[in-house]
Order: structure tokens, then C-alpha cells, then sequence
């Protein structure tokens, strides 16, 4: 794998003008971070067919490392849907569902821990030039509460469904609410009509985004439970923090 990621850096670093002279560290943990940094930098634009074998086979080998949980391994908390305390970018289900942002193209901070960032940085960077080419054609950002789809391309899922959720600040208002829960169905109409049989929540708005983590799962909770009592989907409750884990579920397993 080091020759691999050698191979990445070397090429990122080429398309750049503005980065000067930089050594690549010996360490490897040091290197994926350059790696990382390095793509989420990059504009939202093709890569040769060499960078992208090799970035495939490279990302493809990190995530069977840190190990894969699929779907059909987890335990259900209520009819139809399951709680699960992990690393989203991990999971082989359907699809797994992005707290983007307006711009849609990820996070262009570097190493950031954001949801976002970690879902195009081990997705790889096609992902990127997808969601790009798609806010092109449309023309403008993305409205809060909606969704689009995408491919998942070296995460193990199938695909990734985007959303852009209400940033809070200040007080939470009735306004909030209808665009989180508009996040939730939106994400659940996109699944249904593409034919995915499971899907799986990360905590749309909280944390940097300002929704209180209780009123957002309760909200969470609601709409997926009125959603399937009309369609036949599969639904993960993907939580982080140990907090949101006991928040989830206080509020499942009760039907």
C-alpha cells in the first residue's frame, strides 16, 4: 500500500502550481494525511485513468482494513430499523446518506472530521467530480431539505444520497423542524424511487450545525417510522458520539 499511496501524492502534488516544494514524510499515517489534505483540496475535475486505478485499489484496501459491517449483520431494534454506532464509511448497505453542504461538492477543508469530508475522502475523488458535474447542470446550491444520489464508488455501500440540513443558530424554530424532517423524507424518496432496499441516517444538522441532538432524533425518529408505515425500506440509525447512541435509544424499540 506505501508504493500506492507514494504513487497519489506524487500525482496530486503535480496538478498543483501553488504548493512548492513539498517532502513526503516517511511515516504512513503522515502520508494519508497529505493524501487527505491533498484531495480535499482538489477542484471537482476528472483524474487520469492511472490515479484512479490506483486510488480504487488503494481505498478499497484502507476500508477492508478498518473492516466492514453490513447490513445484514446488524440486530433490529424495531421493525425495520436499526441502530448502529460506527464509522458510516464502513457500512455495506444500500446507501448512506451525506450532511452536505449547499455547494454539494464536500468538505474543502483539509483532514477535517466532518461527515462530509470522510465520505469523499475514502469514497475517492470521483465522487467529487459527480456531485460537481451535477451542480453544474442545476445552476445553483442545493435547497435546504433536499437530496440528490450518487454513486458510492470505494465505499462498500451502493450509493450515497446527499442532503443539505437546516444550520441552527440561535433559537430553534417550527421553520427548522419542517426543513429536517424535508431532509429525512427527501432522503427516503430518493432511496424508494432508485429502487434501495436500505438505507442509513447519519445525525443530519447536529453537532457543528447547531440542531439539538434530541429534538433531532425525535424528529429522525418520527418521520422514518410515518414513512414506512407506507413503504417497505430498511433503515439504520447511524450514531458516533455515545451520547446520540443513548438519544436513539430512548426513542426506539418502542412499536
Amino acid at each position: 500500500m506505501t508504493n500506492k499511496l507514494d504513487f497519489l501524492i506524487d500525482y496530486l502534488l503535480s496538478e498543483r502550481k501553488d504548493v512548492g516544494d513539498i517532502r513526503i514524510p516517511d511515516n504512513n499515517n503522515d502520508k494519508f494525511r497529505l493524501y487527505r489534505s491533498l484531495v480535499n483540496i482538489r477542484p471537482a475535475v476528472k483524474a487520469d485513468d492511472s490515479f484512479l486505478q490506483t486510488e480504487d485499489e488503494y481505498l478499497r484496501e484502507l476500508t477492508e482494513s478498518k473492516g466492514i459491517t453490513d447490513i445484514a449483520d446488524l440486530t433490529l431494534i424495531e421493525d425495520g430499523v436499526y441502530l448502529w454506532q460506527g464509522d458510516i464509511t464502513t457500512l455495506k448497505c444500500g446507501a448512506i446518506v451525506n450532511a452536505a453542504n449547499s455547494g454539494m461538492t464536500g468538505c474543502w477543508q483539509p483532514c477535517h472530521s466532518c461527515i462530509d469530508n470522510c465520505i469523499h475522502t475514502f469514497a475517492g475523488v470521483r465522487l467529487r467530480y459527480e456531485c460537481g458535474q451535477l451542480m453544474e447542470k442545476q445552476g445553483h446550491e442545493e435547497p435546504t431539505g433536499q437530496a440528490k444520489i450518487t454513486k458510492a464508488y470505494n465505499l462498500p455501500c451502493d450509493y450515497v444520497i446527499h442532503t443539505v440540513g437546516p444550520i441552527v443558530q440561535g433559537q430553534l424554530t417550527e421553520e427548522h423542524c419542517r426543513l429536517l424532517e424535508s431532509s429525512y423524507k427527501s432522503c427516503l424518496d430518493v432511496a424508494v424511487q432508485n429502487g434501495i432496499g436500505s438505507i442509513a441516517f447519519c445525525c443530519i444538522s447536529t453537532g457543528v450545525f447547531g440542531f439539538p441532538q434530541k429534538e433531532a432524533a425525535e424528529i429522525a425518529a418520527r418521520t422514518v417510522r410515518e414513512y414506512r408505515q407506507k413503504h417497505d425500506i430498511q433503515v439504520v440509525f447511524n450514531v458516533f458520539k455515545e451520547d446520540d447512541y443513548e438519544i436513539y435509544k430512548g426513542l426506539l424499540g418502542r412499536n
